[in-house]
Formats: C-alpha cells, sequence, structure tokens
C-alpha cells in the first residue's frame, strides 16, 4: 500500500484539478512583488501628520491588510491601527440572501476619528462591497480620509468608486470569475481568473 499522502498535497491537487479551464493572473512570488508595491505605494501617499489605519474587508481584504502592515513599516511608514471590518450587514442585497447571511464580528478597536485610513479589499468588481464598507465605517467616526486599496480591479462597476491603489488592473466580461488564494485561507498564494 502506497504511503499516504500528506494533506497539504491533498490540497494542491484538488485546486490543480478545480482550476483546470482557468487563467493564472498572479503566482506566488508575483502576488508578493504586487503587495511590496503597494505597500510603497500607500507609504509615499500617507501623511505624517495623523495616525495611520488599515482595515481589511473580512474576509481576504483582512489578509491581505495583515501582510500589508510589515510592508508598510518596511517602506518607512508605521501603521498605528489595525482591523477587520464585516460589512453584511451593510449590504444592499441583505434582504435577498436573508437567513442565510453570515455575520461576522469588525474588529476595530480603535477611534478612526481623524484617521488616514486604507480600506484594503482583494477583488474591486461592482463596487457593492466597497458601498457597504465605506457605510459600516461612517457609522464608527469620521476619518480624516479614506483611501481604496484592492489587489485586483476587473472594472465593470455598478457604483462610481474608483480605487486610489491597485495591484493588478484587468478587463473582464461578468461572466468571468476572479478568484484570488491566499496561503492563510487557501493553502495557496494565486489569482487566477474563469
Amino acid at each position: 500500500m502506497p504511503p499516504a499522502e500528506p494533506p497539504a498535497a491533498l490540497r494542491s491537487a484538488r485546486l490543480r484539478v478545480a482550476y483546470r479551464g482557468m487563467k493564472k493572473l498572479l503566482d506566488a512570488q508575483q502576488l508578493e512583488e504586487t503587495l511590496r508595491r503597494l505597500g510603497r505605494e500607500i507609504a509615499a501617499a500617507a501623511p505624517r501628520d495623523c495616525p495611520l489605519a488599515v482595515v481589511g474587508i473580512r474576509r481576504r481584504g483582512e489578509t491581505l491588510a495583515r501582510r500589508l502592515m510589515p510592508l508598510l513599516a518596511a517602506a518607512g511608514v508605521r501603521p498605528e491601527h489595525q482591523g477587520a471590518l464585516d460589512i453584511t450587514l451593510y449590504r444592499d442585497d441583505l434582504t435577498t440572501i436573508g437567513p442565510h447571511a453570515v455575520v461576522r464580528a469588525t474588529e476595530i478597536d480603535f477611534d478612526v476619528t481623524g484617521t488616514w485610513l486604507v480600506l484594503v479589499d482583494d477583488v474591486l468588481y461592482t463596487g457593492r462591497s466597497v458601498r457597504a464598507a465605506l457605510s459600516a465605517l461612517t457609522d464608527l467616526g469620521r476619518a480624516r480620509a479614506i483611501r481604496l486599496a484592492v489587489l485586483v480591479d476587473r472594472g465593470l462597476r455598478e457604483l462610481p468608486i474608483q480605487p486610489d491603489f491597485v495591484g493588478l488592473r484587468i478587463a473582464t466580461t461578468p461572466g468571468n470569475d476572479v478568484r484570488v488564494r491566499l496561503r492563510e485561507d487557501d493553502g495557496v498564494d494565486e489569482v487566477v481568473l474563469a
């Protein structure tokens, strides 16, 4: 009997099967380079006269925000605050998803008032998630400014929302699906287009 395959290898094999017909947009190294560039761009734009906060939209935006923290420090800016924002109750389709909505905790243990806040998300598409996040943040206080950083901007906006910092800008169709996979959540770092 052959030895049992380790869990990581099983996960990797399943991902390979699931990704047939997909185009890889970023591999692990490219994703890391993209995050480093985003960190440098954010650091260059951040004012030095007010506290910097980095808040990720749950779920992968939260992971990306955590990854940006040391990259910002390496670029010469030390954020004073970091948090995670759940937007479920602010979604404009909440009545549609109703009892199937999964509400997670918002973890912002600081006053957002007066901060230069960087809101982080993985993929910007219609703009509706960002609109929900902005509503949730303004309920928590009045930031000096809110800047949007996204790993992927896939276009096709339904609301007038544009990112300030973009890792990768791609043209898509409504039938496409951009999938961000992060090692903390998915066991692999990559971005694919289906």
